[in-house]
C-alpha cells in the first residue's frame, strides 16, 4: 500500500495555525460573545499544558522502558490535550481583551508606578512569554512531522525527530503554566 505524503498539509496546517492566533491576538476587533464566560478558561490551559508536560514525561519514560503502547497512548493523549488547549485559547483570546503584565487596576494601560510595581520581573515574564509564544508555533509542525513518522513506522527518522521535538514541546508545555502563574494575578 502506498503511504501517504502529508507534508503540504502539514505545512499548511503549521502556517494557518500560528497566523490565525496571532491575527487574533495582535490586530484590535471587536470581541465575541459566546454566550458563556470565558473567565475561568487560563486556569484550564494551564491545568491542560501541566497535563501534557507530565503526559509528555511519561512518554519518554515509556519509550526508554521499551513500553511502545504506552508511549503512543501518551503522545496521542498530548496532542488530543493541546488541540483542545489550542481551540480553548483561541475562544479566550476571541471573547477577551489581553491582559497586560502588571496592569493592577485592570484598565488594560500601564501607567509608570503600574511598571514601577512590576519591576524587572516583568523583562523575565516577557522573555518566558515571548520565548512560549515562539517555540508554540515552531512545535506545530514538529509534533505533526514526528507523528507522521510514527504513524509511517519510519521510526529511525521518528526518534530523530522526537530528539527534537520532545524538548520544545515539554518546554511549550511548562512555561505555558509559568506564564499563567505569572500574569494569573491580573486576570
Amino acid at each position: 500500500m502506498k503511504e501517504k505524503n502529508l507534508t503540504l498539509p502539514i505545512i499548511i496546517i503549521s502556517i494557518a495555525i500560528p497566523a490565525a492566533v496571532a491575527f487574533l491576538i495582535l490586530v484590535p476587533q471587536a470581541k465575541i460573545n459566546f454566550g458563556f464566560s470565558t473567565k475561568a478558561l487560563p486556569l484550564f490551559h494551564a491545568l491542560l499544558n501541566s497535563t501534557t508536560a507530565i503526559l509528555l514525561l511519561a512518554s519518554l519514560f515509556f519509550i526508554k522502558n521499551g513500553q511502545i503502547k504506552a508511549h503512543k497512548t501518551a503522545n496521542l493523549l498530548a496532542v488530543l490535550l493541546s488541540t483542545v488547549f489550542l481551540v480553548s485559547y483561541v475562544i479566550y483570546h476571541a471573547s477577551n481583551p489581553s491582559v497586560k503584565f502588571g496592569d493592577l487596576n485592570h484598565d488594560g494601560i500601564l501607567s509608570d508606578d503600574e511598571k514601577w510595581q512590576a519591576g524587572s520581573l516583568r523583562y523575565v515574564y516577557y522573555f518566558i512569554l515571548s520565548s512560549h509564544i515562539i517555540l508554540s508555533g515552531v512545535i506545530v509542525p514538529l509534533v505533526l512531522f514526528t507523528l507522521q513518522k510514527a504513524f509511517q513506522e519510519k521510526f529511525d527518522k521518528h526518534k530523530k525527530l522526537a530528539r527534537i521535538t520532545w524538548p520544545i514541546w515539554f518546554y511549550v508545555a511548562v512555561t505555558g503554566v509559568v506564564v499563567y502563574l505569572m500574569i494569573s494575578k491580573y486576570y
